[in-house]
């Protein structure tokens, strides 16, 4: 069930579980999935913004000789024998209580946090996993979002006899829509239990659960209850919205994140708009969209640009690959007409893109400056899990022109100020449908 999206900093962080176990190296921020809509890669590229999270203070995990430290070059030996000596004093005569796990955990982190990057870190076992799910843009449960609303709508924490748990929207080609679940129902019960002293958070944790399995829900549909039991299963999040503006003159876009799905959600939305309905003005919103993996970006570009580089990976020794266009995209043709939207918010994965159609000429930017993340993250697990993982910049990517937007950000070829949330508009985007629409009259006629 996708209640509610867990904050982005996509780089993980939501708490779904995966449906397989992720593999030994993931490589992030950017992403090369096998298969459509893998949840997980031998090789994993993700980008997107995220902070390193809490971090220990500690030391490292290296032995001091080599029959205790297989793998430490010879000339490294002396160097980690303070933190041997420390180590050895610790376990030793500590008068504490402690476990050595942890221990190891804290001397990693350590390592981490001593790079002083913010997209490199240590994750727990579990940590590791919640991120990689939430990458993903895979969960298991049954597909629907939920909000804690009291009767006029506003949202409420608690749930009670006034702040009721409603669902909100059900996914499409999910359990919850095979099995009748409708937007407005409100959920009572979670297998016979009453949902009352909860919250939307642990209703939507007893509502997941493994795929197969199923879950009962009570609920209250027009004043009548019933009964619904749904057998869980992977839910892909839908990260994709579509509309038609000035008078369907436009076909509209907004993406929320580059999961592992996202660029096949796009595609269809985009196949539909320029190829069915014959659309040739299109909107692309990544505004406050922070990003997720590389080869999802990499895909989405390459529906709008016919060849050469999406951009370039330079890694640490210097050296520099181009990331060239796939052929076939939608709308690589000059004259399907393409606006994008991005804001500060717009970072990782969605400077990728914002970087590669700005440097080729193939769309205008308009709105602000976006975050300014020019690294790719590369995941891994140790000890097959049981030790947790870290993420660790491996690349910088840069635009098509070389360009390293890393703290500064993709600058719009239109800059607009932001949207007003006390007085409803949204200029950024009244901007964009000026420059598709009026040379043809539509704005001008709507005008008058």
């Amino acid at each position: 069930m996708m209640e509610p999206m867990p904050p982005a900093a996509r780089e993980p962080g939501h708490d779904a579980p995966l449906a397989g176990q992720p593999p030994e190296t993931a490589r992030v921020d950017a992403d090369r999935p096998v298969g459509s809509r893998a949840p997980l890669y031998v090789a994993l590229f993700i980008v997107a913004a995220m902070s390193g999270g809490a971090l220990f203070m500690s030391g490292f995990t290296l032995g001091a000789q080599q029959s205790f430290t297989p793998g430490t070059s010879a000339q490294d030996q002396g160097l980690f024998e303070p933190f041997w000596e420390a180590w050895n004093k610790v376990t030793a005569e500590y008068v504490g209580e402690y476990e050595s796990q942890v221990l190891v955990e804290g001397a990693i982190q350590g390592v981490f946090q001593a790079l002083g990057d913010p997209y490199s870190s240590y994750m727990t076992s579990e940590q590791y996993r919640q991120s990689l799910s939430a990458i993903s843009g895979e969960f298991e449960g049954i597909g629907a979002e939920l909000a804690a609303e009291i009767a006029q709508g506003a949202a409420c924490e608690t749930l009670s006899d006034t702040c009721r748990l409603v669902v909100k929207h059900v996914l499409r080609k999910s359990p919850a829509l095979a099995a009748g679940l409708m937007a407005g129902d409100i959920v009572l019960t979670v297998d016979g239990e009453g949902v009352e002293g909860g919250t939307v958070q642990t209703t939507v944790d007893q509502i997941r659960g493994p795929k197969g399995s199923p879950v009962a829900l009570g609920l209250e549909r027009d004043g009548r209850r019933l009964v619904l039991t749904i057998v869980r299963d992977v839910i892909l999040t839908e990260q994709v919205t579509t509309e038609l503006l000035a008078d369907g003159q436009v076909g509209y876009l907004k993406l929320d994140g580059f999961s592992a799905g996202a660029a096949d959600e796009l595609v269809e939305s985009l196949t539909t708009l320029v190829e069915e309905q014959g659309l040739d003005k299109i909107i692309l919103d990544l505004r406050d969209d922070p990003g997720g993996f590389v080869e999802a970006a990499h895909r989405i570009a390459s529906q709008f640009i016919g060849q050469g580089p999406i951009y370039w990976e330079e890694s640490a020794d210097g050296t520099q690959r181009a990331v060239d266009a796939d052929p076939g995209g939608v709308a690589t043709d000059a004259s399907v007409e393409l606006v994008l939207l991005v804001n500060g918010g717009s970072a990782s994965a969605s400077e990728i893109v914002a970087g590669a159609l700005q440097d080729t000429g193939r769309a205008t930017l308009v709105g602000t400056s976006t975050f300014g993340k020019g690294t790719i993250q590369q995941w891994h697990e140790l000890n097959g899990g049981a030790a947790g993982g870290f993420r660790l910049s491996v690349f910088k990517w840069l635009t098509p022109d070389k360009t390293w937007i890393h703290g500064t950000g993709v600058t719009p070829d239109v800059v607009v100020a932001a949207p007003d949330p006390a007085d409803g508009t949204d200029p950024q985007l009244e901007r964009a449908l000026d420059l598709l629409t009026t040379e043809t009259g539509a704005r001008v006629l709507l005008a008058a």
